[in-house]
């Protein structure tokens, strides 16, 4: 083992070549392509091999990254792949979406040290990537059929993930989502310059080759009401997200050109996929040769402002309330708009929005902030600083302020769904149940918004509860004839 990792003394860390910057905003693809077969290896050897794989612990999946590290630095990429596969359902996806500056690549035990971390994510992509493309990636093997349905709600990671690990074991699994395509924000939330969307819909294939049903465009509530498929099915989990932007009181804030994270980066994805967008073909949500003022620190605000960049915006400027250092997004998102050219406005907070006779934005005016004492969260809350207004220039204002759940119990026509003070659904958390028997619910509708890398975790936890409770449920009807 020593003569195939171990070598982060010798090898200096390297992440895949970006592409240049003034290249790359001129399109939606990756920024960076996969590593060639020799820098995969020689990254994948820098691994220490530590006795307490901190990489592991702090993956919310606990992928088994040394394992799969030595055997990509040994050439034995299928057994990398392989063993890539066995904790996660989407591991090229992982690996290209995954904030792993804070999870695993964080934790490395050689970055602490001062080499530069092992670039996990970066491997991972190459593995299944490689994967898909040697044909090791197997269809879908449904399990022995048990007789009994499932019904998830919701085509996001949690959902899908769920959905698979059902199918395996030989359930009959539908899925019902409100878009045309399947994927959730992988597909309609995420810009392709972060996940091409090729990558999403092959997933999605596989998942459609191996049995699993798709219903696209089915509003639950609309077109049949939670109890309607409860009486389907014997089972049902909700894995719906969070779609309910949050909102800011603020003068102005209702006039035109001043828009939803959401509805901006949908109308985007739909375009790359070659639909007909009536808001973004008449200019409501393009950002060609606008100035663009988006309000958010998030990894949606950074979504936002590398799409618009890629739209042809004049101007791109990021509103964020705290500093660089306290911000909630990736720093890497940061550094890659920055090359892009878009400017942050740190410390700044908006507070009115002026707009023509025609009722569209002009500007945003903003105040600037400081970090007054800790909040409950630990991190110092913003206050403003008297006498600092100032104005901006603004033909398009993104308001990316997070997402929070929307009413699910009146929107399914299902009152008695718990749901906590925060909108949510109430589960029990030993179980992943909800408050009426036989529904479950995972991912960002249960945790509020979240990683990505986290909605498959609870795909994957709540396909073992639904096991039980279905398996439970066979076992009595036995009984009972």
């Amino acid at each position: 083992m020593a003569e195939t990792t171990l070598q982060f003394v010798e090898e200096a860390q390297a992440y895949p070549a970006k592409r240049a910057a003034e290249a790359r905003a001129g399109d939606f693809r990756e920024i960076a392509d996969r590593y060639a077969v020799p820098d995969a290896e020689a990254q994948s050897a820098r691994c220490s091999q530590c006795g307490v794989p901190y990489c592991s612990v702090h993956c919310p999946l606990h992928n088994h990254i040394p394992d799969w590290l030595r055997l990509t630095a040994e050439g034995r990429l299928r057994e990398a792949y392989e063993l890539s596969n066995a904790t996660s359902t989407m591991p090229e996806i992982c690996g290209r979406i995954c904030p792993q500056d804070r999870l695993c690549e964080g934790n490395c035990v050689i970055e602490f040290a001062g080499h530069g971390a092992v670039t996990i994510g970066s491997v991972e992509k190459f593995i299944t990537d490689t994967a898909w493309e040697e044909g090791w990636v197997e269809a879908l093997a449904p399990g022995r059929p048990r007789q009994q349905s499932v019904g998830v709600i919701g085509a996001g990671p949690a959902g899908l993930s769920a959905a698979e690990y059902l199918r395996v074991l030989g359930y009959e699994v539908h899925v019902y989502d409100r878009h045309d395509r399947m994927g959730g924000l992988l597909t309609y939330g995420i810009p392709g310059f972060k996940l091409e969307k090729p990558v999403v819909m092959r997933r999605v294939e596989r998942l459609k080759a191996g049995g699993i049903v798709f219903h696209e465009n089915f509003e639950v509530g609309s077109d049949a009401s939670l109890d309607d498929l409860r009486r389907k099915h014997d089972a049902i989990l909700i894995a719906t997200g969070v779609y309910k932007p949050r909102a800011i009181k603020a003068p102005g804030i209702g006039g035109g050109g001043i828009v939803e994270a959401l509805e901006y980066l949908i109308a985007s994805n739909r375009k790359g996929f070659g639909d007909r967008v009536p808001a973004f073909d008449n200019g409501a949500l393009n950002a060609k040769g606008k100035n663009v003022v988006v309000i958010g620190g998030g990894d949606t605000a950074m979504d936002c402002v590398r799409t618009a960049v890629r739209q042809g915006a004049a101007s791109v400027k990021c509103l964020y309330r705290r500093d660089r250092a306290n911000m909630p997004g990736s720093q890497r998102e940061v550094s890659n708009a920055e090359e892009e050219g878009v400017e942050f406005v740190w410390l700044s907070a908006p507070e009115a929005f002026g707009a023509g006779e025609n009722g569209w934005v002009t500007d945003a005016r903003a105040a600037r902030m400081r970090l007054g004492a800790s909040d409950a969260s630990g991190r110092r809350a913003p206050e403003p600083d008297p006498g600092s207004e100032f104005r901006l220039d603004a033909d398009l204002v993104v308001k990316a302020f997070g997402f929070d759940a929307e009413d699910l119990p009146k929107m399914f026509g299902a009152p008695d769904l718990g749901v906590t003070r925060w909108g949510t659904l109430r589960v029990d958390h030993k179980t992943m149940a909800s408050s009426l028997d036989g529904v479950f619910a995972a991912g960002d509708i249960v945790r509020g918004a979240s990683l990505v890398v986290w909605a498959i975790r609870d795909g994957r936890d709540v396909s073992e509860h639904m096991h039980r409770y279905l398996k439970a449920k066979a076992a009595e009807r036995r009984k009972a004839a």
